[in-house]
């Protein structure tokens, strides 16, 4: 049964925040931050082993219910398990049923088997006796029970096989995938270039300034001479940058879409061309460089405080302030958002007033599309770090998104809930810098 239109656009406003984990550039950071803990049983598993025993006790009451009838609950208990006939008796699906859940529960709840032989088992024994029960006996002479305890019993066996391959064992990978990524940002960042670098020390693109109009095509030239490909990675990041400075000079045609108690903003602006542009505005209370880093410099951090981002992966430095991303975002709504990925260039500038990194959707031959994502596309947009002249301990912070997830999802739907989505991600980088600020206080 589908959602209605409010309960699937609360759930976006929830869960869409994960189209926030585009990549800008990798760095070590100054700061620990300690590796989620894991569940000892997952969520999904814990469901899949209360199916389980509803399929047991589910079964037990139809049985009960059917020892209940003419001549009395003696005698048929009598008849079915002390006189016990395979061509007549019920106690045998009884058995069937508790031979799933012990077997079932030992695999995935004691021992938490991370592999589908046990279920596979427990199917094929449960499918082939009942086939031969079905055949061989006389139950389906005996009324409604007759035909109701081995189809109940045959459907409850199938579809926990279903859940288990398609449910539990998938997203107990996807969150394994998301745990490791978290644990080796905690532990062992990766740097941006293979030098070491001290404590303290993070990568920083060279100061670029705004209006400058003769940069080279080949820029870095003096590095590596760049391959065609890599001109136009380069392109396509100053053409995105050019698009952020667009906005950035339009600031009085921005409309208003929404604000928040915080005194957060989100403004939206048309772009030909490009469509329907949304900017969040938001004041920070600490130096622009602390949200440079960790926004601008450090986007793999974000899985240890976003966990709808399960993936992130800096694909190639094609130069000092050209990068390309990869990034996976986890499904949303409760399934109706499968999960999306994310293949974008990267431009980072650093300007006297500002921080910038900009971005749009490309490709890469080490990413081609797989058939478990859908891939999304990302228009020209990214982050904007402005310093305040008169007070260096406070910045302004911009988020310009333009976004398609693609799939069958309306577009309207995605564009309604994206005010809550930049709401909710400041709210998170907030308590993220708070954190940081705390842990380097004296």
């Amino acid at each position: 049964m589908s959602k209605p239109p409010g309960d699937l656009q609360a759930d976006l406003e929830r869960s869409l925040p994960a189209i926030a984990s585009l990549s800008h550039g990798q760095a070590l950071s100054p700061y620990y931050c300690p590796a989620p803990r894991r569940k000892l049983i997952s969520d999904v598993r814990r469901t899949f082993c209360l199916f389980v025993t509803f399929d047991l006790l589910f079964v037990s009451l139809l049985w009960i219910i059917e020892l209940n009838t003419n001549p009395g609950l003696e005698k048929n208990l009598k008849n079915e398990v002390i006189e016990y006939k395979f061509t007549s008796s019920f106690f045998d699906i009884f058995l069937l049923a508790f031979f799933r859940f012990s077997v079932l529960l030992l695999g995935y709840a004691l021992v938490r088997l991370r592999h589908w032989w046990v279920i596979a088992i427990t199917t094929l024994v449960s499918s082939g006796f009942l086939i031969v029960k079905v055949i061989m006996s006389e139950i389906l002479s005996k009324g409604a029970f007759g035909y109701l305890l081995p189809i109940v019993s045959f459907v409850l066996a199938w579809l926990e096989t279903w859940f288990l391959d398609f449910k539990v064992l998938s997203q107990e990978a996807e969150e394994e995938r998301w745990y490791l990524a978290a644990q080796a940002a905690a532990f062992h960042p990766p740097l941006l270039y293979p030098s070491v670098l001290s404590d303290g020390q993070f990568y920083s693109p060279p100061e670029s300034f705004a209006g400058s109009d003769n940069e080279s095509d080949d820029e870095g030239i003096g590095r590596k001479m760049l391959s065609a490909q890599e001109r136009e990675y380069v392109r396509q990041g100053k053409e995105a940058m050019a698009v952020i400075d667009q906005i950035l000079a339009q600031e009085a045609d921005w409309e208003m879409e929404k604000s928040n108690d915080a005194g957060d903003k989100v403004y939206s602006i048309e772009i030909p061309s490009h469509g329907k542009t949304f900017i969040l505005k938001a004041h920070m209370q600490c130096p622009a460089e602390l949200v440079y880093q960790e926004v601008i410099l450090q986007p793999e951090k974000m899985v240890l405080w976003n966990s709808t981002i399960t993936a992130c992966q800096i694909l190639q430095r094609v130069e000092d302030n050209t990068l390309i991303s990869y990034d996976v975002a986890a499904g949303a709504a409760g399934g109706v958002v499968s999960p999306r990925d994310f293949v974008n260039v990267r431009r980072i500038e650093r300007r006297k007033d500002r921080y910038i990194s900009s971005g749009m959707a490309t490709t890469h031959s080490c990413k081609p599309p797989l058939h478990k994502y859908i891939r999304g596309e990302n228009g020209p947009g990214g982050f904007v770090v402005l310093k305040c002249s008169r007070n260096p301990t406070v910045c302004t912070f911009l988020w310009i998104l333009n976004t398609d997830l693609k799939g069958r999802l309306p577009r309207y739907l995605i564009q309604q809930s994206l005010a809550a989505t930049m709401f909710e991600f400041v709210f998170h980088l907030r308590q993220r810098i708070n954190e940081i600020c705390c842990s380097s206080a004296p």
